[in-house]
């Protein structure tokens, strides 16, 4: 394929692109709008308790249905191994790689289940918390945000002058 007809190639592909085609880039002065008003996150104990008893069966599945596999697996690993087949080891790592993840699994979903459960009143100050956090983090955004300032401008949240100079 020459250079030409490669050039010609790209140049027709590029006007069959729509704007939705573009992976690796926003339009210039696209995004979304920032929102006027932020949502409350509002969450009932009868949510949290759903969610608690939830993780605490799938905790059970696990525990009851994740490891059936796992004492015929050991014994045809230590069948193979007797056997003189190298298969065998590999067949018991398995084994053992797959009990540690189930293991992990059934921790996250007992983790997951005790917080669930706990008394919403021991959450009931943390809205003022999550406030003034986001609140500290909205102020310090706003000096990194470039859409404050026209580019090539200094950012006016900064103030004017007041140089390095005397320093």
């Amino acid at each position: 394929m020459a250079w030409d007809e490669w050039e010609q190639l790209k140049s027709r592909a590029a006007e069959r692109q729509s704007a939705g085609m573009r992976l690796n880039q926003l339009e210039p002065g696209g995004g979304a709008p920032a929102p006027e008003r932020y949502g409350d996150l509002r969450v009932g104990q009868a949510d949290l308790a759903r969610i608690g008893r939830k993780a605490f069966g799938l905790y059970n599945d696990l525990w009851d249905k994740g490891r059936r596999a796992v004492p015929s697996s050991e014994s045809a690993a230590g069948a193979l191994s007797r056997g003189g087949f190298a298969l065998g080891g590999g067949l018991r790592q398995v084994a053992t790689r797959w009990d540690e993840q189930m293991a992990s699994l059934r921790e996250a979903c007992a983790h997951i289940s005790n917080h669930m459960t706990v008394s919403k009143k021991l959450h009931a100050g943390d809205d003022h918390y999550v406030h003034g956090l986001i609140s500290g983090i909205d102020s310090l955004d706003a000096g990194f945000d470039e859409r404050v300032g026209a580019p090539g401008r200094p950012n006016p949240v900064y103030g004017t002058g007041g140089g390095k100079e005397g320093r």
